[in-house]
């Protein structure tokens, strides 16, 4: 831990604690059939989390994520505001960190690990003024922006997240719905707990709470007009997608009410489907009798 401008600094990767590639281990989708595929590139000043995103395999969906390694690894935060990402350069995408309070030993019939509650924040990188690659960023995320999930749904009614037993860190890249999808990277300097939010006036964004869209999201927030504009036409984006992907849904739902209806239908009156077809095969129209 660090004092660094007046705050209260547990640093948990990198800056006073070097990267180390043995702390992390790939966690991505292939393990339900997909071709996702993440790393984390580690040197002593910088932790590199990178990969390709697959969302046609899974149909849409996809993950790729590098998480902590070590059953018995256990971090006290609770004398802490939250986490800050220290960013040295990074692309445009969404990125999701997580939290495990509780790991479950591996499933008797298949050796897999068992499901847990996650606490989960989603969070993009604040804007810049140059075009390409977003360079030197921060994004804090309080305790309070981390979502409940299990199993990949929100848990409304969880336990709020135990910040004297951290066991796990992870972060992960998703589709959101197909959103986004390809290669990623996001090249981090740290990963650290600070004693207290950054204030207002500070360059850092503050990730905070806002309905889900897929598993919960952080939005960075920041005074700017420009940097307001920039993230509204982010969410409309995602808003769109949602929106076209609900409109499917419901279209193939309807589509597929009326398929039972009529089958059911046909079932039921056999008998006036047979007339119905008698009828129509032997009409004849009344200006072919004339001729004949």
């Amino acid at each position: 831990m660090e004092q660094t401008s007046g705050q209260k600094r547990y640093s948990l990767f990198g800056g006073d604690e070097s990267w180390q590639a043995q702390d992390w281990t790939d966690s991505d989708d292939r393990v339900r059939g997909g071709k996702s595929q993440s790393y984390l590139e580690c040197s002593d000043e910088i932790g590199r989390f990178y990969g390709t995103l697959d969302i046609k395999t899974l149909g849409g969906a996809g993950f790729a994520s590098q998480r902590t390694t070590g059953e018995d690894r256990e971090w006290d935060l609770s004398d802490y505001a939250g986490i800050e990402i220290c960013v040295a350069k990074g692309d445009k995408k969404r990125y999701t960190f997580i939290l495990k309070d509780k790991l479950l030993p591996p499933d008797p019939e298949n050796g897999r690990e068992q499901a847990s509650i996650s606490y989960e924040c989603d969070f993009e990188l604040p804007p810049q003024t140059k075009p390409g690659p977003a360079h030197e960023r921060f994004v804090f995320i309080p305790w309070s922006s981390f979502n409940a999930t299990y199993r990949g749904r929100l848990k409304k009614d969880a336990k709020p997240i135990n910040l004297k037993k951290v066991k796990r860190m992870s972060i992960m890249m998703r589709s959101f719905f197909g959103a986004q999808e390809g290669d990623f990277s996001l090249s981090m300097r740290s990963i650290s707990a600070l004693a207290k939010a950054p204030p207002p006036g500070d360059e850092i964004p503050i990730a905070m709470h806002q309905d889900a869209l897929e598993k919960g999201q952080a939005i960075p927030q920041s005074t700017g007009i420009g940097d307001a504009e920039w993230y509204s036409g982010r969410q409309d984006f995602y808003e769109l997608v949602r929106r076209r992907r609900m409109y499917l849904l419901l279209g193939a739902t309807a589509v597929m009410a009326l398929f039972i209806f009529m089958r059911r239908s046909c079932q039921m009156y056999p008998f006036a489907s047979l007339i119905r077809l008698f009828n129509k095969s032997s009409y004849v129209p009344r200006a072919t009798l004339v001729e004949a």
